[in-house]
């Protein structure tokens, strides 16, 4: 039995190499590999011995020879195969172990592999008689079946062709995606073609509904945010858990406020609660206080520590799905864990405003998650994505950032915002920013106290945030997702006490709402960015 070992991740390598010779292999390696092998003295021949002709270009061409690829594409079963192999001296070979440069981690024309994906594919294409290794992962399993039946089984060579066809396909997509960012600018907004390579990251309890099978994908060899949480207490996460928790966590980065930190909860992909105060515990409170009850199985998202004091709050607040924060102290989760015995208590990375959630970046936990780059979250180094299932297609857009800030938003009416209500304008614009759309969000004294979500008209969503508000939207600021097309809706807002607002205007009747807006004594400002969110 023959085995040819070409490998760039030479974890393992040695251990298998040595377990392979001493069940009576014999071991062929080209390059770096048999240097490897070289040094710590296990025997073998390299792969210019078969070929006779030696290593060239640089390396370049090492294995693209018919000694080595008529050993691993011949079919056993062919008597033709077996005479042309007899012809030319080509002894067969029965198991290739090869794993490709990490191309993405630094992409040039030199990490470009041929040989390497050649004669993996040709083992995979040969599977019914050649087992194909391209993950280190599998070493062992493969060298238990050889211990106790001394070859492979034919499902385990099926299995390991199809890791390998996965492993050129992830190579391939890199190399393109390399492409497409690093090529001039041909008008094209967006490439031609789009080649994902999901992994499967994690089995979840359900999909959206029990009935449901549903996991955690990203893009391969690509860590997102969710790969750095860990799970304290509760049961598994299911689809919906991380829909919530994944819109929760972005938000509460994403709000203001200057030595404050921040807590939202989240129901169903929208904020219901959100707030910053000085205190984590106080944040907590006055997110919970803009609609408890609506936040009975939320999400809470807690930018900060999770104190034995701020477990407590939450504790003595409704039940909640899940419970996430950048960290936890021992006895936060035994009072959580005590009380609420039910609820996921997840520790996570921070989320800061660089990142998403990744080379598909779902800004709003609608698509994928991952990070091709390393430097932020993204497809590519130079350009995110969101993608969503369109009648067995797919939308494809930029990610939805603020990209308008406080330096361009103007004030439209003869009223200026004093700085109270200039804070509570930031606030409610970053909440209703991720609240679907129409969208009005209520704010005052640092804290969401009334949302309106989802309706088909903005009027109605304004009328449902205000009375979610009650008095607490006397004196407070309002933000609008897009414009009011009508005056309607400023209107009802002014009516509750509202006293500022915030809007991007573009309407062809701006100035009937701004008018509106000086003769309720209110004051108005244009961001000139949309935020709509479906």
């Amino acid at each position: 039995m023959r085995a040819l070992l070409s490998v760039y991740d030479k974890t393992g390598l040695v251990d298998l190499a040595k377990e392979l010779a001493g069940l009576g292999w014999e071991l062929v390696a080209s390059g770096g590999t048999s240097g490897a092998l070289a040094e710590a003295g296990v025997a073998h021949r390299e792969v210019s011995e078969l070929t006779g002709v030696p290593e060239m270009l640089g390396g370049r061409v090492k294995t693209l020879h018919p000694a080595v690829h008529g050993g691993i594409l011949a079919d056993r079963s062919k008597p033709e195969h077996l005479a042309d192999l007899e012809a030319h001296g080509i002894v067969p070979i029965d198991l290739v172990v090869c794993n490709l440069y990490p191309f993405a981690s630094n992409p040039s024309i030199e990490m470009i592999d041929v040989g390497g994906p050649t004669m993996v594919r040709a083992a995979a294409k040969n599977h019914a008689h050649v087992g194909i290794l391209v993950d280190p992962a599998d070493y062992e399993g493969v060298l238990c079946e050889l211990r106790s039946a001394a070859e492979l089984s034919a499902d385990t060579r099926r299995r390991l062709a199809r890791a390998a066809f996965a492993h050129t396909a992830a190579y391939d997509a890199a190399i393109v995606e390399w492409f497409d960012a690093t090529s001039e600018s041909d008008g094209e907004s967006f490439p031609p073609t789009l080649h994902l390579t999901l992994e499967r990251a994690g089995e979840l309890r359900y999909g959206e509904n029990p009935h449901q099978r549903g996991a955690r994908y990203r893009v391969h060899a690509c860590p997102t945010w969710w790969d750095g949480v860990v799970q304290h207490g509760g049961t598994q996460l299911s689809y919906v858990n991380l829909f919530d928790a994944d819109a929760a966590w972005r938000l509460v980065h994403e709000l203001p406020g200057k030595d404050e930190v921040a807590a939202v909860i989240v129901k169903h992909a929208n904020p219901c609660g959100a707030a910053v105060a000085s205190r984590l515990s106080d944040a907590y409170r006055l997110a919970l206080a803009c609609d408890p009850v609506s936040a009975f199985g939320g999400i809470v998202a807690l930018g900060g520590r999770c104190t034995e004091t701020v477990a407590a709050a939450v504790a003595e607040g409704p039940q909640a799905d899940v419970v996430i924060a950048e960290s936890w102290d021992p006895a936060a989760i035994e009072v959580l864990a005590a009380r609420r015995k039910a609820t996921r208590l997840l520790e996570a990375p921070p989320h800061t405003s660089s990142q998403g959630q990744g080379a598909l970046e779902s800004t709003d936990s609608d698509g994928f998650g991952v990070s091709p780059s390393g430097e932020g979250w993204g497809w590519g180094p130079a350009r995110a994505l969101e993608l969503r299932s369109l009648g067995g297609g797919f939308l494809v857009q930029e990610p939805d950032r603020f990209r308008a800030g406080r330096a361009q938003w103007q004030v439209a009416t003869k009223a200026v915002p004093d700085a109270t209500q200039w804070r509570d304008l930031e606030l409610a614009w970053r909440v209703c920013a991720r609240v679907s759309s129409n969208a009005i969000v209520v704010a005052a004294a640092g804290q969401a106290v009334g949302v309106g979500a989802g309706q088909q008209s903005r009027v109605e969503s304004a009328e449902i945030a205000v009375r979610k508000a009650g008095e607490r939207a006397r004196g407070g600021a309002a933000a609008s997702d897009a414009f009011f097309p009508f005056r309607d809706g400023l209107d009802v807002l002014a009516n509750a006490g509202v006293k500022s607002i915030i809007q991007p205007g573009g309407s062809v009747r701006d100035a009937d709402v701004v008018s509106a807006a000086d003769e309720h004594q209110i004051a108005m400002v244009l961001t000139g960015e949309r935020h709509f969110r479906h």
